[in-house]
Order: C-alpha cells, then structure tokens, then sequence
C-alpha cells in the first residue's frame, strides 16, 4: 500500500486536479492520498493558506472580511465548476467557510490554527468529490475521524503518540481511496492544531508510518531532488537515490525539496520516500531510503548544499586550550541572552562560533560581544556577517579517503578561502565555512571536480 500526498501547485486548478486523478488512477497500491490547500495558480498568485490567514486576522480584528471570503469560495468554486459538481458541494463549503468567523475561541491562536487547516480540509472534500463523481470509489476522513492525536502549541503541533495506536484500528476499505486533509491534528480537548514545517508532509509521513505504508509518494513540482541548486549550477544531475542521513545533512544547508524534518515519522517507520512531479509523473523521481536499504553510490558524493543564512563570532587567545571553564563561561553568556549555536570548531589559541543570524538582532549581537569581551578577555574578538556554509554530503565520503582532498584542491585552485573546515561523526558530509560572496563559485567548482 502506497500512501501520496500532493502539493498546494498540485491541487490549484481543475487542470492539476485532472493529472492527480490520474495519477490516483494508475496505479492500484496508491490508496491513501493526503491533500494540501490549493497554492498559487501562476505568479503572483496567493495561496489559500494565505487568503485563510487574512480572513483570521480581519476577524481578530473586527474588520470587514467579505471580499476575504468572496476569494476562498471562488477558488474552490473554480475547481467545483470545472467538474460540474452538483451545488450542494459548495454550499457545504461556503457554510464551513462562513462558520469560522461565528465561532468561539478560547484564544487568537487557537482561531488562527482552525482557520489555517481549513485550505487542507475543505481541498479533501472536493477531491473526494470528484473522484466519486468519476467513478473512483474513495471516502474522506476527517484526522479526528482517524484519531490524529496532537500536543503542542496550536500553530505548532507535535504528533502524540496514540496517534500511532488510533491508526493501528482504523478500517480502509480494499476497493476504496481513503483521502486525508494535510496540515493538522487534533488535541485531547478537540481543537484543532496545526503543524508549523511541511505540514501536509508531516500528515502524509504520520499515515505511511501509521499505516505501515510500503512507500510515501510525496508529488511537488519538480522531477527529482538535485545534486546542487539548479539557479547555482545549470541542468545539475538528477538524484536517483539517496539516503535518510544524506537528505538531513543536505535540508541543513538549504535544500528545500520539503522539511527535513517533515519525514521523520516515515524515518522511524522505516518507510521509503519517494519524491515525484505530479507535472511528469512518469519521472522516476527521487528515492530516499532508510540506511538498511543502502546502496552503492554512482558517485562518492551525493549532494552539495549552501546556505549564506550563517554569521560567525572569532575568538583569539593564547593559551586557550589550557583555561579550564573557558568554555563554560562562553556557553553561560549564551545561555543569558537566550542563544544557541550552530557549531563550534576550534584551535590551540583560536575558537570560532558559527550561529544562524536569521535568529539573532543587532542588538543582542552588541550585547553578546560585549560580554564576551568582559568576561573572556580575549586578545582579538571578531564579528563575521559574511559567512556561508556548504554542506558536501554523500555515503560515498566514508569509503572514499581522497574526498576532503579533492574538495579542497576544487576550492584552493580557484583562490577561493577556506575559513572552516568540519567532517561530521557519520563521516558522510563535509562541512566548509567560506565568505558569502565565495559561496556560488565553491558549489559550481565542488560540482565540477565530482560531476563533470
């Protein structure tokens, strides 16, 4: 048994909707499909989600949200006409839509997560609409009908773990498709919570654990995961196959596919994913597998992944290495303005702290140094906003002891500096800190050393 999950560009338009159906269609095993809210349907559209979002905030705010609705329901009434649904489809949906704004919320979180997760519920009905409209057999389950079980803040769930008990009982017929709104569970009082990262992937991994799915289709717009950013590197190879550790390694550092996070409960339940195109489903896609499931590597390397999201703080001092509590104090000064770090590599005398600077204002960045300087004495203290970090990831790296030579030969020949270097425990990526203005040119020549 397949359980698919299908992006918002997925579920747009009728058009989208007719290559779902069919996708839905081919093949048997595909039985339990998850659905994302309608996303954009050409640039410069806006998603569902977001028109949800302005109809939540017009209520909190006791402003006129009229023209906010009249949008919801014509999107999904687009969809509605296209298959020439009967008109009770949308009225239930304009009654839904409507009823929001007539609730009560013990609080503005808890109404904003329920409007949210109704561009997923209210895509799930009409999909199981029309699929019974073509003669497709399919019923639509609501996740408290399931026991989608959630705790947690409620933009911002995190999955319970009878959820997984609940699915054990749950009853799919064999002639039936079984679809599931994305993006939402429900706490023990019967609120609706909402996940915050790849939301309707995090449903559709929950259901192939749950399930004990053979394989989680995750359909998006793309053909496969590539070796490198394709705005960075022209026509990069395709990934035809990777592995649970490698895909975490690379999501770090800005690959973005989906969540890496958002597949763990198909990691614990040992379930492949496999990353399709629901534009050209005939692609094979990517696969991505648990670690008993290697493989051997077409090349050494899998990816290569760069993020400039990074600022360093440089640390000098002699005789660091032989201050007992150095550390400690460091951490301490950390810990008062409420900050963690990304990594720490350091020397005899040296120590540099990498942190993400999307986490950090100027002023605590001012705070944090001035700290560091009282209390550390440092001789030489340095603030590094022109940072990137590249991620080289691959099971190949730990059979391969030429790897870290050849990359450093890629960037060293092409004057570009190395400010860092790290290979992780695993010994399957390879860490390199560089300027930002740097970081395009190291991915295209790491590219070329290994995929020329």
């Amino acid at each position: 048994m397949k359980v698919i999950k299908f992006g918002g560009s997925s579920l747009a338009t009728g058009e989208q909707f007719e290559k779902v159906i069919k996708i839905i269609k081919d093949d048997f095993e595909r039985k339990v499909v998850v659905t994302s809210a309608p996303g954009k349907r050409f640039s410069g559209d806006i998603k569902v989600t977001d028109l949800l979002i302005e109809y939540a905030n017009a209520v909190i705010e006791n402003e006129d949200y009229t023209n906010i609705v009249k949008k919801i329901i014509s999107r999904y009434k687009e969809i509605i006409d296209y298959f020439k649904l009967d008109d009770s489809v949308i009225n239930v949906l304009k009654d839904k839509i409507i009823k929001l704004s007539q609730d009560d919320f013990t609080d503005d979180e808890h109404l904003l997560a329920t409007f949210k997760a109704h561009g997923e519920l209210l895509n799930a009905i009409v999909l199981n609409e029309v699929l019974n409209s073509k003669g497709i057999k399919s019923i639509f389950i609501d996740p408290k009908d399931a026991g989608i079980i959630v705790h947690g803040k409620p933009n911002d769930a995190d999955i319970s773990p009878e959820t997984y008990l609940n699915l054990e009982s749950l009853n799919i017929p064999d002639d039936t498709k079984a679809i599931f709104p994305g993006f939402f569970g429900y706490s023990k009082d019967g609120s609706i919570f909402t996940f915050s990262r790849g939301g309707s992937d995090i449903t559709g991994a929950l259901l192939s654990q749950g399930l004990h799915a053979d394989l989680y289709e995750n359909f998006t717009d793309v053909d496969a995961i590539y070796v490198a950013n394709n705005h960075i590197v022209k026509h990069p190879q395709a990934i035809k196959k990777m592995s649970y550790r490698e895909m975490r390694e690379l999501s770090y550092a800005g690959f973005s596919v989906f969540q890496d996070e958002a597949i763990i409960p198909a990691v614990k339940g040992q379930v492949p994913v496999n990353v399709k195109n629901t534009n050209n489903p005939e692609a094979e896609g990517t696969l991505i597998v648990p670690e008993q499931f290697l493989f051997n590597p077409a090349n050494q390397i899998t990816g290569i992944a760069c993020s400039k999201r990074f600022s360093a703080l440089y640390i000098h001092r002699y005789l660091l290495n032989k201050e007992v509590g150095f550390t400690l104090k460091l951490l301490q000064i950390f810990y008062k303005y409420n900050i963690s770090y990304e990594h720490m590599p350091s020397g005899i005398d040296d120590l540099t702290v990498i942190f993400d600077r999307t986490k950090l204002d100027k002023t605590t960045i001012k705070h944090l140094c001035h700290d560091v300087k009282e209390v550390l004495q440092p001789d030489y203290l340095e603030w590094i906003d022109d940072y990137a970090i590249i991620m080289v990831v691959g099971e190949g790296i730990a059979h391969n002891v030429n790897t870290l030579g050849q990359i450093i030969d890629s960037l060293t020949e092409n004057n570009i500096a190395i400010h860092m270097i790290n290979q992780g425990a695993s010994r399957i990526s390879i860490m390199i800190g560089i300027q930002e203005a740097d970081a395009d040119d190291a991915v295209r020549q790491i590219y070329k050393t290994f995929f020329n």
